[in-house]
Parts: structure tokens; sequence; C-alpha cells
């Protein structure tokens, strides 16, 4: 057990928390949520000994092992996929490179003296599961998604979405006590969400894990600690009993508050009549002591979700992107092999396949980012087209300000409108006027996405809009492309966004392109590919 008692934390003027506290017990799955800037990744700081508290202490037991997987990778490069997984088992780790240095040792004149640490080192070794531990690895860097290719190549080669893996599978093979995990499932598909679902869920250890996957919060935690306004609080139960608890005790705190405020009013009315009665300045003056020994319920806090609105796109032609046939190689690899496909006006397109299968390539050719080798991609009539990818948060001014930057895009509009399309997604208050260079990854495609929004073209090609959105944020998003008008297609792993917005389906597999011509649900019913453990 972890305890964390009457813990209080301020960076200068700011306050985090005070008198926080809270427990996690042998074998629960938490999850850790909050608004942005509330505090959760202090709470992991101050877990790992990071960071101290102000006041207040943290127990722990003296061998516990922590293992926390945060967004900030560093330069992994100069060893193997697998080679660089193996060396995050901690202490098997260290053992099997003893074991290697001490084997070359035994082959010289004077290995006779390290035969007795060799024993040791091995039998410490064995008992920790050593010689399983590069099958372990294997097995969890394919659950991650990666081919047995890409585990034995370069770690170095790798993309930073393909790097963070690498760095998951590292704090999963530690297999330690409290595993913290820090947005475990951004750049992991769908399929790999699925196999870290099982992994987590079977996991003997504590875990706790902030994640803006509300499916994967509701499968895999039975207790939510959300900060909040300077407070801890518990909650047993997923995510949407969480949500639910949330509401109804906001309703009765409410309910509390304006019942108090009825009986204050009163009071004072009733002070304000006699008052002036000198006969009864008695009564006025007992009310008074009175209402001073009341505790005062405070005015509940409220979440303020803003929301965005679409203007009305223009129209575009019924027909508004066909791809015919259409080749793409990198290469000696095939993505795409005549692929042929025709967008409607309003259809929305889920796109859906592995890591590898080619979906962000069929967006970037769709979008004329990218030409097809062979094939043609033809768009149609009065289509105007808003492309957002993740790269696009590279084009952002970094000497200017969040708002500026919007102001520069869209300088005809309100300073009001400008700003509530910013809050809508995150940028609340003050936050406007943060320099561009100083945010982070996640807030400068955010601003990315603004601006796309803003503009309201009638196609929309959004290759995973949903990266580093929190769940609130996301709601907001989804709620306006629930809205929109125009035609949609899309690249996600997001389930909650799929089902919400997806009427048609196009998977990208190793046997071929399939399109189904429903919703996501009806796409999962037909294939079974959301089912545990199913792998195209």
């Amino acid at each position: 057990m972890v305890s964390v008692n009457s813990v209080t934390k301020q960076y200068g003027a700011q306050v985090l928390f005070v008198d926080a506290s809270f427990q996690l017990n042998a074998g629960e799955k938490v999850g850790l949520v909050g608004p942005n800037g509330a505090g959760k990744t202090t709470v992991f700081r101050l877990l790992t000994d990071e960071e101290t508290p102000d006041e207040g202490a943290i127990d722990r037991p003296r061998r516990l092992t922590i293992g926390y997987f945060r967004q900030d990778v560093g330069d992994l490069k100069g060893r193997s996929v697998l080679a660089e997984t193996v060396a995050g088992a901690g202490e098997v780790a260290a053992l099997g490179e003893e074991l290697h240095q001490l084997e070359t040792k035994l082959a010289t004149p004077d290995g006779e003296h390290a035969v007795e640490r060799y024993g040791q080192v091995q039998a410490r070794f064995m008992e920790l599961g050593g010689y399983e531990v590069e099958a372990r690895a294997q097995s969890i860097l394919a659950g991650l998604g990666f081919a047995p290719d890409q585990i034995a190549g370069d770690v170095g080669r790798l993309s930073g979405g393909w790097k963070m893996r690498v760095a998951l599978a590292r704090i999963l093979l530690l297999n330690p006590d409290l595993l913290l995990l820090d947005e475990p499932t951004n750049y992991l598909d769908i399929e790999s969400i699925l196999w870290l679902e099982i992994f987590l869920r079977d996991y003997d250890g504590i875990v706790m894990m902030t994640c803006h996957d509300r499916d994967v919060m509701n499968r895999v935690v039975k207790k939510i600690i959300e900060i909040d306004g300077g407070q801890l609080r518990s909650y047993s139960g997923n995510y949407d009993f969480y949500e639910q608890a949330r509401a109804e005790e906001a309703t009765r705190r409410e309910a509390e508050y304006l019942r108090q405020q009825a009986m204050l009013r009163k009071e004072i009315r009733f002070m304000e009549r006699i008052k002036a009665q000198a006969a009864k300045a008695w009564q006025v003056q007992s009310r008074v002591k009175k209402l001073d020994k009341i505790e005062r319920v405070e005015p509940p806090r409220r979440r303020v979700e803003k929301n965005f609105d679409f203007g009305t796109p223009p129209r575009s032609g019924e027909d508004v992107i066909k791809v015919e046939k259409v080749t793409k190689i990198y290469g000696p690899r095939r993505v795409h092999d005549g692929l042929s496909l025709l967008v409607r006006r309003t259809e929305r397109w889920a796109v859906m396949g592995e890591n590898g299968a080619g979906k962000s390539t069929l967006l970037k050719m769709m979008a004329g980012m990218v030409a097809p080798d062979a094939g043609v991609v033809t768009v149609g009539a009065s289509v105007t087209m808003g492309y957002f990818a993740q790269h696009q948060m590279e084009s952002l001014d970094a000497d200017l300000t969040v708002l500026e930057e919007l102001q520069a895009h869209a300088p005809l509009a309100s300073i009001g409108t400008l700003r509530n399309l910013a809050g809508a997604f995150g940028f609340q208050g003050e936050d406007v006027e943060k320099p561009i260079r100083v945010l982070s990854g996640g807030e400068r495609s955010r601003i990315a996405l603004c601006k796309l929004l803003y503009d309201a073209p009638n196609l929309l090609i959004l290759d995973e809009p949903t990266n580093h959105l929190d769940i609130v944020t996301k709601a907001v998003l989804m709620r306006a492309l629930a809205k929109y008008q125009g035609t949609l297609v899309f690249v996600s792993h997001d389930r909650v966004f799929l089902r919400a917005l997806a009427s048609r389906v196009l998977e990208l597999s190793s046997s071929g392109p399939h399109l189904y011509g429903g919703n996501y649900d009806e796409y999962v019913s037909a294939t079974g590919h959301e089912a545990p453990g199913m792998r195209q």
C-alpha cells in the first residue's frame, strides 16, 4: 500500500492541492483525472520521489519498485529495439549484463576468480526469470504492434511515436510494484490499445494512469482520483461511474448551497424588519450570533465547457473525392495496390487498420500532399478542403502568442470569437497570452486544429485529431463535428470518437482494402475486430 497523507504542494503563488490524501492498495487499477494544469504530473513526481511535498508525507514500502512512463522518452539510439527494451528490465537487465561480462572473464586465464561471483549472479538471474526476459520482451513488443523485422532493427531509426512504444515496452517489462502511466495510449492503434487493456487488467501490481481514452478508463480502472480546485477526491468505480457520481454530487452541493442562501436571506430580512425596535434588539443580537456559528456551504465549482460551432460550409458537388486504382510504393513495400474509393457529400469515412497499413498515406494522397505512383485521386467540384495532421504544428509562428496566431489566421474575426474558439480547445483565460514557443506538442496541435475548424471547409481530412485532447475537449470536438454539415474522412484510434462520427468504414489490411457501408458498431459486429485478442 502507498499512502499520501495530508499533502500540500504549490509552485510560487499557484496552489495545486491542499491537505490532500489518498491510498493505493495492492493490485488496484486507478485513473487520475483533472483539468490541464491541475497537478496530475506533480502527483506522479511526488510518488516517484522526484519532488517532495511542502507539507504532509507519502508512506511507501521500503522495497517498492516504481515504473513511470512519461511523454518525454529522450533520444533512444545505438541498440536494437529488443535490446533497448530488455535494458529497461531493472535488476534482471543489470544481472544479465554482468553475466555476459563474467562469461567473457571466465574464458581468460584469470577466470577462476570469477566463478563464485558467476554462480551468485546466475542464481539471482534465474530467480528473477532472466532467461525468459527476452521472450517476454518480444511478446510485449508484438502486443504493441512491432513486426519481427522492427524488433530486430535499430531503435534510432524509429519515428517519435514508435520510440514512445519502446519506452512503454521497457516499463511494462520492468514489471514494477507500482506502474505509473501518463497517457499510455497516445500513438497506439486500436489493436495495440486492446492488447494493453488486457495486459493492465491482468497486471498483478498497482496501476495508476492518466488517459484520455474513455473506453480504456472504463475497461481497466476500478477507482478514480480526481484533482480539481486544490482538492483530491476518490471515487470507487470506472470513469462512467465517476462522471455520474460527480454530477450527482454537484447537484446535491448546488441544492445545499441554494437552501442555505435562502435561509440566510430570510434571516437577514427578519433582522432588517425588527432592528429599529429597541425592545427586540436582543433578538437581533441572538440571530447574529446564531448566523456567525453556521458553517457556510461553499458555492459549487462548475466546469466550464465551451462549445465550438462550425459555420455553414459552402455546398460541394455530390462526388467529393474519387480514388481510382491507386498504388503507392515505399522502397520494397507496396503500401497500396489498386485501391479505389468514392467519397460522396456528407459521408463520414473512418479509415481503419493497424499501424503501417497506409492510413496516413491515403489521407495525404487525398489531400494532395503525396502523389500516387499509379492511379489517380480526383477532388470533386466546389470542394474546399481542410487537412489536419500532427506535423502541421510546425507551421506555427513561435514568436506569436496563442491569440496572435489565431488573429493572424483570421484577421476579420472578433476577439470574442477567437477567445471562445481557443477556450473550447483548452486555452482558458490568460492561456491565450502564452507564446507558441512555450507550448507542448499537444497544445500546438490543438492550435493547428483551431485554425482548421475556424475555416469551415466542406471537406475535412483529419489524421488522428484526438491525440493530446483530454476527454472534455474531445467531447467538444465530437459535438462540433456531429453538427458539421460537410464531408469527413478521418483516422482515429479513439473508439468513442469512432462510434460518434463514422457512417462508413474503410479497413486497410494485409488482405487488401475492405469497405463497410455502416457505422463503427456495425463494422465491429461484422468483423469482430474489437474483440480482445483479434488481430488481422
